[in-house]
């Protein structure tokens, strides 16, 4: 059995076949993200520091930080900050200990630039996963080393000085020649966590089954640990979260034993709240004057005004008490917990409440 373990200073995780799915947060990341991007540019870790927990609190296992931020109005002071080589070895280490600061959780350290890499391995506690090795020569000679020194598990993606190839028994031998060439090196193969690479399924029609296939075929020849960026699956289609919802357990089922993904769904904002609201009352339905935001959008099914754990992860959670990964359901029951009940001995209270609740409704 392959174990990929990953650890903070205190708390180990294990990716394995026999283990829970391992969900590596995907929010610490500039790319994509103007704001997130814009704040890091000013010196704001604050959002880092409150999606840091926001995912831990949600279900990830493992956060995922990556320093790929472009900071255009410094470019204007000092052209060094057009070249990420120069930013994200700076960036890195504090991200990572702006995170390390709010939570223990292990880390992924996630940078296309090997200085930052090294940066991000000197700053993490304990034993993090490397994000990200490919087939490509020039990566090959540069990550490996660093893995090695340092004794951590890498991410290797099926990808070499090719490209991506939508053969999939291409993608397959790169991984198994990045497998061999981190042998050479002394590095084992329950190291190496494989990117099969997800194609999304709106342009390839057979990308679901050629990832399941893969997966099985890197767990039965190879004997490694399989990770993916879950979402890339859905691009562009509508529903996105339907579709995620179904591949991240039947990938799961395959043998794929962690994914980069977004645990958190994202709280409803005022903006949704009011129109809800406009139509309610358009609807001539009176509100209680007291009914705060929160209760109104659990009434109407909005979601919550806070972040919580999304429907992806509700998948994941009924998958491992499938598989036999949730000893009892425990994890799946507590998952299922409503954290605004009443503990048990207020329930007459909270049905007078509930009660009166419904009056008012009425």
């Amino acid at each position: 059995m392959a174990r990929t373990i990953v650890a903070s200073a205190t708390r180990e995780v294990v990716i394995g076949f026999d283990q829970p799915f391992c969900v590596i947060g995907e929010r610490i990341n500039p790319t994509g993200r103007k704001v997130l991007n814009e704040e890091l540019e000013r010196g704001d870790f604050s959002r880092v520091q409150a999606d840091a927990v926001a995912q831990v609190e949600a279900g990830a296992t493992v956060l995922d930080i990556n320093s790929g931020a472009v900071f255009s109005n410094k470019m204007g002071e000092d052209p060094r900050y057009a070249d990420n080589n120069f930013v994200e070895p700076m960036l890195m280490p504090q991200l990572i200990e702006t995170v390390q600061a709010v939570t223990d959780c292990p880390l992924c350290i996630d940078s296309s630039v090997p200085g930052a890499l090294e940066a991000g391995l000197q700053a993490a506690k304990g034993r993090p996963l490397l994000n990200s090795v490919t087939g490509e020569e020039e990566r090959l000679e540069k990550v490996l080393p660093l893995v090695k020194k340092y004794d951590v598990p890498v991410v290797a993606i099926s990808n070499d000085d090719t490209g991506i190839s939508e053969d999939p028994d291409v993608r397959f031998a790169v991984a198994k020649k990045i497998v061999e060439r981190a042998a050479d090196f002394g590095i084992k193969a329950h190291d190496i966590v494989v990117d099969p690479l997800v194609m999304p399924i709106g342009a390839m029609a057979t990308a679901g089954h050629q990832v399941f296939t893969l997966v099985r075929r890197l767990r039965e020849e190879l004997g490694v640990n399989t990770t993916c960026g879950a979402s890339n699956i859905s691009f562009g289609l509508p529903n996105r979260h339907g579709i995620n919802n179904a591949f991240l357990p039947m990938a799961y089922a395959a043998g794929m034993t962690s994914a980069i993904m977004n645990p958190v769904a994202l709280p409803v904002g005022p903006k949704k709240i009011a129109e809800k609201k406009a139509e309610v009352e358009a609807a001539g339905v009176f509100l209680p004057p007291d009914m705060d935001d929160e209760a109104f959008c659990k009434l109407f099914g909005l979601g919550s005004t806070k972040p919580r754990p999304g429907k992806e992860m509700e998948a994941i959670r009924a998958a491992n008490f499938l598989l036999n990964q949730d000893a009892g359901g425990a994890s799946w029951i507590a998952f299922n917990r409503d954290p605004d009940a009443a503990p048990a001995g207020a329930r007459g209270r909270r049905g007078g409440a509930g009660r009166e609740a419904r009056r008012a409704r009425a």
